[in-house]
Parts: C-alpha cells; sequence; structure tokens
C-alpha cells in the first residue's frame, strides 16, 4: 500500500486537544500503544478533571495521517508530537501504554532539552527504555494472518476490525511499522535520562511486560519514582478505567510519587 508523504501535516491532525472546562490548568499528554489510533483514547476525557486539557499523539499512518509515510523510527513518532504541542502547553504530564512509553520517554527527553520539561511521565506497560525487547513480535517474519493472531494474543484491538479483510488492509500496514520500531529501540544514552517524577503502571497478568520488569523504569529519572500493579494482562486498564485514572489523576493533580515500588 503506498503512502504519500506529507512534510508539514496540521497540528491538530498530530495532536487531538480534547478539552474540558476553560481554562485548563494543565494537559495530560497520551501517547497511543504500537498500532493504536488516538481514536481509541478519546474515551479518557471523561475520566479526567475538567480542567485538564487531554492531548492525544497521532501517529504517521493513520487518521488524518494516513497518506503519511510510514514512520521507520522513534523519532518520526516523538518528533511531530513535540512540534505540535500547543503553545500554551505549560504544566504538561505525559503518558503513554506500552510502545507509547517509549515514544512518551523520548518526548520527555526532546521537551527537556529544550527547557520545557513535563511536570510528570507515567509509563504504562513497558519495559525501560534502555532495556533490549524481551517480547519482540518480527513481524517482517509474519505473514497477515499471523501477525493478527499476535495482535489479538496481546488484546487491546478490536477483534472484528482484525477478522474484516479490508479493514485488515488499512491497519496492518501501519501496525507492522510500529512493532518494528518497538523490537529494536533501545535508548543507549546515560542514565538517568530525565529529573521529572516517573509513575509507572502495568498489569500483574501481563505476559508481554511481567510486573518483574516495570521497576528498572527507577533508573532512568533523577527525580521521584512510583509503581503500582493492576490486575489484568498488557490492556490492563480497559476493564477497569476507574481503578487505573485514580493513579493517572493522582499524578495529574499534583500528588507527589515516591521513590520506592509497591508491587
Amino acid at each position: 500500500m503506498s503512502h504519500v508523504p506529507n512534510p508539514a501535516p496540521a497540528s491538530e491532525d498530530v495532536v487531538w486537544p480534547l478539552a474540558g472546562a476553560e481554562p485548563h490548568r494543565t494537559s495530560l499528554l497520551v501517547l497511543p500503544h504500537a498500532g493504536g489510533n488516538a481514536h481509541a483514547y478519546a474515551e479518557w476525557r471523561e475520566y479526567l478533571p475538567a480542567d485538564v486539557r487531554l492531548l492525544i499523539g497521532q501517529y504517521p499512518g493513520r487518521g488524518a495521517r494516513y497518506s503519511e509515510d510510514l514512520p521507520e523510527g522513534v523519532d518520526d513518532l516523538a518528533g511531530p508530537i513535540v512540534a505540535a504541542l500547543p503553545a500554551d502547553t505549560d504544566d504538561l504530564v505525559v503518558l503513554g501504554h506500552s510502545m507509547g512509553s517509549l515514544v512518551a520517554f523520548e518526548v520527555a527527553r526532546a521537551l527537556s532539552a529544550a527547557g520545557r520539561a513535563p511536570r510528570a511521565l507515567i509509563a504504562s506497560a513497558c519495559r525501560a527504555p534502555f532495556l533490549a525487547n524481551p517480547s519482540a513480535v518480527h513481524p517482517e517474519l509474519l505473514d497477515d494472518d499471523a501477525l493478527v493472531a499476535a495482535i489479538k494474543e496481546r488484546g487491546g484491538t478490536d477483534d472484528g476490525i482484525l477478522d474484516e479483510p479490508e479493514l485488515r488492509e488499512i491497519i496492518l500496514p501501519s501496525i507492522r511499522a510500529d512493532f518494528a520500531i518497538d523490537d529494536v529501540y533501545r535508548y543507549p544514552g546515560a542514565t538517568p535520562a530525565l529529573d521529572c517524577p516517573v509513575t509507572v503502571l502495568g498489569g500483574d497478568a501481563d505476559p508481554v511486560v511481567p510486573p518483574g520488569a516495570l521497576s528498572h523504569w527507577s533508573d532512568i529519572t533523577s527525580g521521584a519514582f512510583a509503581l503500582e500493579v493492576l490486575p489484568g494482562g498488557h490492556f490492563y486498564f480497559q476493564q477497569r478505567l476507574d481503578a487505573f485514572f485514580r493513579h493517572v489523576n493522582a499524578v495529574v493533580t499534583g500528588a507527589p510519587a515516591l521513590r520506592q515500588a509497591t508491587v
């Protein structure tokens, strides 16, 4: 499937602003999982305080960015999002799920380097950035049926979409591209790489990122660190959004994190 490059997508196509009450006092930037679409996270608006603005990153090759070249590296995911953040994004919490946590880490690094460090980072169901991927998918070795089986095993995607040939043709290229990035990404720099607080969330039955692997995120920051493990698999939050957002909103509203892990 061909993708015609679009070097200058509209900012609102890259970062969706979903506002509650105005004026907002802080913003939560959400970065989707591999193959994820911003649409999947739009419902999160209703779980946030009214004065918190929800920003959702949309990766190339999907949604309004469908005609863009597919991403080849994490910079293709993180760079446009940093550039598209609204100018009034002063008090920011960055959250990523699965591969999105790696994108969130790179967004936080870029903002910190530019003197605009986020107030906090929340990583969900993801290995620490300096670790090799222990659950690589190797999409280049899989035909469409095998790739769909791998996606279903992880959860998080509507099986009806994956079982519909025409829809599969639309979404599988971006999923392949994202998994290829996630497979090989590894932060090579020195740690700690951030000084903002980091909170890590995960599922106690996650086969992709076991709970014991989550604590390594503590090495990525010189700031406060907290770890919470909730019931569920890789998409543990889907049936427990209320419980998930109790932890997220504690960070968004400024509750202090602890430099310890609670499992």
